[in-house]
This record gives structure tokens, C-alpha cells and sequence, in this order.
């Protein structure tokens, strides 16, 4: 369970919008996975079905790491149907930083079965002075495709640091060596 949380999470910001190679050929899934919080609750609803729904929950000051990838929240919470990872919440604040880069958002899930990842709310992915800017980021992790966007402008009036459903990027160009 707690793997799974860390291939979704975690390898969505180890370099999506700014990667060379895919990030699941650069992260070793089977290195150890550590979490800790200010509280764990699980709880468990036989009238789930499937062998019930258990429900998880790791909150304040959530930390997650799996190798050089780490994966901070207000909250996370993971719910299993049938002994199998189904979905995994991570809420409040969400940083994930690796050594390719960096993902925020005020959200993130992880849908398990058809390996999909989103964050949203005020997303930023940073790799060095690199930035780019959306409402929404979807990963899917079968095919490596990395999607910034979701959502027009809700209003001809922007605030400041928003970036009202538009994409945005700033992109810094190498410096150049010599005469040119």
C-alpha cells in the first residue's frame, strides 16, 4: 500500500514537465519507503464491499520518502478495497521534491487502477530557474504522458500569482560562452 503511494506521488514531480527520460526509469521503486506523521487513523467499513474499505489516514507534518524523493503534506489518506490500494489523497500544502525537480499544488490524487495522477490547485513545477504554472497536472504513469492544464479563464480579472485556468512557463536559456 504505502509503495504505491510513493510510485504515484513521488514520481509525479521527478521531472514530468521537464524530463529527458521517463521519471519511473530514474526512481527505484523498491528502495524503502518511510512516513511519518503526527497521527495515524485507520478505519475500517465492512459494508463496503469487496471485503470491506479500509481508510488510512497520516496527518500533520506528513513525510514520505523513498530514496532521493521526498513527498511532504498537511494530510494523506489512502483507502483499500479488497486488500488493494484504490485511492490515495494527499491534501494541504503538497510539496514533492526530487533531484529533478520540484511539484507543488494544494492537492493530489492517485487513482490506482488506472495509474493516474493529478495535483491541482495552484500547481508550480520548478527545475532550477525553470518554472511552469497551472491549475491542474495529470500524469499518467503507463504511458509517461504529462498534462498542464485544465480549465479556461474564470475571469477577465487576474490575481496576483494566479494563473486563472492558463498555462504558464518562464524559461531561463543557458548562458552563452564566447562571442555571441
Amino acid at each position: 500500500m504505502k509503495r504505491v503511494l510513493v510510485l504515484s506521488l513521488l514520481l509525479m514531480a521527478s521531472g514530468a514537465a521537464f524530463a529527458d527520460t521517463p521519471p519511473a526509469a530514474r526512481h527505484d521503486a523498491n528502495q524503502p519507503i518511510a512516513i511519518s506523521a503526527d497521527r495515524f487513523v485507520a478505519e475500517k467499513n465492512p459494508a463496503a464491499g469487496n471485503g470491506g474499505q479500509i481508510t488510512g489516514t497520516y496527518s500533520g507534518n506528513v513525510l514520505i520518502t523513498q530514496g532521493e524523493i521526498k513527498m511532504r503534506a498537511n494530510s494523506v489518506r489512502i483507502n483499500v478495497i479488497g486488500g488493494k490500494p484504490d485511492k490515495i489523497y494527499a491534501n494541504g500544502n503538497v510539496v514533492v521534491n526530487s533531484p529533478s525537480g520540484t511539484a507543488t499544488g494544494d492537492n493530489g490524487i492517485y487513482d490506482v487502477a488506472p495509474r493516474l495522477v493529478t495535483l491541482t490547485g495552484h500547481v508550480v513545477l520548478t527545475k532550477g530557474q525553470n518554472v511552469m504554472r497551472g491549475p491542474q497536472l495529470t500524469v499518467n504513469l503507463v504511458t509517461g504522458v504529462a498534462q498542464l492544464g485544465g480549465g479556461g479563464r474564470v475571469n477577465s480579472t487576474l490575481q496576483p500569482g494566479s494563473s486563472g485556468g492558463r498555462v504558464q512557463g518562464l524559461f531561463t536559456p543557458p548562458a552563452q560562452t564566447g562571442g555571441k
